[in-house]
């Protein structure tokens, strides 16, 4: 996909409650870096963002129809846990998202 294409994106939000400012925006940088590699290297022709709580989780799920490539235990974070729509725990806060 060229620089500057985009791929319409479908957001689903369930009912949050009160989030924690940090897990927020842990959740927002996370969507954003997911979209942008959407953008840039899935040749997906549409992605969905769903955000939800379960329990006391936030769950984000980004989801494409592209073809894919994040594997667990792959690079040089020894993971790639929730960039697909799993749940990773989000450094440093205490929580997941």
């Amino acid at each position: 996909m060229a620089a500057g294409c985009s791929v319409p994106c479908r957001v689903r939000v369930g009912e949050l409650g009160v989030v924690p400012l940090s897990v927020e925006s842990a959740a927002y940088f996370t969507v954003a870096e997911a979209l942008t590699n959407v953008a840039k290297h899935s040749g997906a022709q549409h992605v969905e963002v769903a955000v939800d709580r379960a329990g006391p989780l936030l769950r984000v799920q980004v989801s494409d129809d592209g073809k894919g490539g994040a594997r667990d235990g792959a690079g040089t974070g020894g993971g790639h846990r929730g960039g697909r729509g799993g749940q990773a725990p989000a450094a440093g806060l205490g929580s997941w998202c």
